[in-house]
């Protein structure tokens, strides 16, 4: 019985992740009220994507701007145009958007981004969308 609980479980999260290769790593770095802004807060994250990595379509119900640190993503909203970012380039998003492409742009080098966060506080970063 143990074995076949196991046995769909596994089938469970292999459905869930599909082709899908997730964002390999975010750290939070920091979260802080806004005083002058109350109910919000700025949140900083750093993603790390292994090669060929691409997350699913979400949203983040906040104001966010990601600055790419090392290697290339390719980036778009909805409706918007794709972008390919390099080192040293940014990408905004608002909150109304839907983050409908987000991956890294090589099969086998990793990028690393980091993204600031305005949003509610306690608000997750990222809710699923489609």
């Amino acid at each position: 019985m143990l074995n076949m609980k196991k046995f769909i479980l596994s089938l469970f999260v292999v459905g869930l992740v599909g082709t899908t290769i997730h964002a390999q790593n975010v750290a939070t770095l920091l979260t802080r009220k806004l005083p002058e802004a109350p109910g919000k807060e700025i949140q900083v994250v750093t993603v790390n994507y292994a090669p060929g990595a691409v997350d699913a379509i979400h949203r983040h119900d906040a104001h966010a701007v990601v600055y790419v640190l090392e290697g290339e993503v390719e980036m778009q909203v909805r409706g918007g145009t794709l972008q390919r970012l390099g080192q040293g380039q940014v990408f905004y998003e608002s909150p109304e958007d839907v983050h409908t492409v987000c991956r890294n742009a090589s099969k086998t080098k990793p990028a690393k981004f980091i993204v600031f966060f305005v949003k509610n506080e306690g608000a997750p970063i990222l809710t699923p969308a489609s």
